[in-house]
């Protein structure tokens, strides 16, 4: 197989959960690029609509879906209106993520659900709604994007928050193993420290903390969202198909400082 060919995604379509803005819209940007369409699944529908303008502009179909991933029945919804629309997934990125920012005993257990909902329930179940498509039409792509909260403790305020990520890297390899044999990849991407619209004020309001960080980066800086394209692309195509379980730090160094 040509180079080319190894990270060419045409025809192809991917399902990008939380897809319409930050990292995510990045990599449903990427994705196009190597020629997917794009199904963008997500709550804001104004943040969708000019997501997938910018994806269409790339030259490939991309629709949207709006969805709660809390629900199941939604989860379930989403995945077939995906086949309906574009008529198939081949690749499913695990991306929404949500978090409450609480010390851990002052959590209610209803928070505790909703960021475990979201980031970790959402993935599984988003994953074995696909598997049945995946399964036949003869292989398929599953990539989780956890964090560098599936390494590490998440501080004070981030123990929901770790504790589903780190999930995330778990279910990621007990999926590699158990469709293997039905050609299905499943990989973890750990994005580190990115600028994005939820991070771009951390300079000016937690100077100190913007500082500390940066420091531990041995690269010398945050990432930008682009640069995390060449992972899912690469997760993503037939240059992985040997590649599954893995866990993929982009992260500038960050993780082994």
């Amino acid at each position: 197989m040509s180079m080319a060919k190894l990270f060419d995604l045409t025809g192809k379509i991917a399902l990008v959960t939380g897809g319409n803005g930050g990292l995510g819209l990045a990599m449903a940007k990427g994705l196009a690029q190597a020629g997917a369409g794009i199904v963008v699944a997500a709550r804001d529908q104004s943040k969708t609509a000019q997501a997938l303008s910018e994806i269409r502009a790339l030259g490939v179909p991309a629709e949207g879906v709006t969805v709660d991933l809390t629900q199941e029945a939604q989860i379930k919804d989403m995945v077939s209106r995906a086949v309906e629309m574009l008529g198939r997934v081949d690749i499913l990125v695990n991306n929404a993520g949500t978090t409450v920012r609480k010390e851990p005993q002052d959590l209610t257990s209803e928070e505790w659900d909703q960021v475990l909902d979201v980031n970790l329930r959402s993935a599984f179940l988003a994953s074995k709604e696909v598997y049945p498509h995946m399964k036949g039409q003869g292989g398929g792509k599953i990539i989780n994007i956890g964090s560098m909260f599936s390494l590490f403790g998440g501080g004070g305020s981030g123990a929901p928050y770790s504790a589903s990520k780190g999930g995330v890297v778990q279910l990621s390899k007990s999926l590699a193993v158990a469709w293997a044999k039905d050609n299905i990849q499943s990989n973890a991407i750990l994005p580190g420290w990115f600028m994005t619209t939820l991070t771009a004020a951390i300079p000016e309001s937690q100077p100190e903390r913007y500082d500390l960080i940066s420091r531990r980066i041995p690269t010398g800086r945050w990432g930008k969202p682009e640069e995390l394209q060449g992972a899912v692309v690469f997760l993503a195509s037939p240059a992985s198909d040997y590649v599954t379980g893995a866990v993929l730090t982009v992260d500038g160094g960050y993780s082994v400082m």
